[in-house]
């Protein structure tokens, strides 16, 4: 696995506009919601992402069932993964055929998948693997 050096995650970071959030919980303990919630308290536009959910509202924002489902004109450039690791081909495979502006796939702490990760390269999408970007942000873009 190999990541993106700090500087082009500090890029990615900073030219991301919309974060589709897959696996989002609509519990405020779990991980997905805080992370979420943290990405919209920086900026972000955040996409809320879980068949479960679909068709609710989630921080303000639609819930989609799948990223199939996300409507282009919506802009994500970066998908944010919490899901297992071998549910993640599938995730990646739905983002590369149904987001014209995704330049990022995201896959949370512990959650890492070479095949995704080689294809969404092989489409020119950057890859972060077992990283979280409400860690990543305040380390590289606080101050």
């Amino acid at each position: 696995m190999q990541n993106p050096s700090d500087p082009a995650i500090r890029d990615i970071l900073a030219s991301t506009r919309v974060i589709a959030v897959v696996g989002i919980s609509a519990n405020p303990d779990r991980p997905s919601h805080g992370v979420a919630r943290f990405l919209q308290s920086r900026g972000y536009r955040v996409v809320p992402v879980n068949p479960g959910l679909a068709g609710q509202e989630l921080l303000g924002e639609h819930v989609w069932a799948d990223l199939a489902s996300v409507p282009a004109v919506l802009g994500v450039d970066m998908v944010d993964i919490f899901r297992r690791s071998e549910a993640v081909p599938e995730v990646v495979a739905q983002a590369l055929a149904h987001l014209p502006a995704l330049r990022t796939v995201w896959m949370q702490l512990g959650v890492e998948n070479a095949q995704a990760a080689a294809a969404a390269r092989a489409r020119g999408v950057a890859v972060v693997q077992n990283r979280c970007p409400a860690i990543e942000w305040p380390r590289l873009m606080a101050g």
